[in-house]
């Protein structure tokens, strides 16, 4: 292994915290750009099944 502790692992010499937080930075964002497609798909559904009800109910009426 390359570094000989994990407090050595995190320090990574003087560059760690801007690693740790490049890293951090890139993980959160990855689980926004999730998050936000799971809230658009369930809108997306919610939505379709709106209209599609809609159509239900103005067949229903001709």
């Amino acid at each position: 292994m390359y570094f000989d502790s994990f407090a050595a692992l995190w320090q990574m010499g003087v560059h760690g915290p801007f690693v740790w937080s490049a890293f951090g930075i890139g993980v959160a964002l990855i689980l926004l750009n999730v998050g936000v497609a799971v809230s658009r798909g369930r809108r997306v559904r919610r939505d379709l099944k709106n209209i599609i009800r809609r159509q239900k109910m103005m067949q229903e009426r001709q």
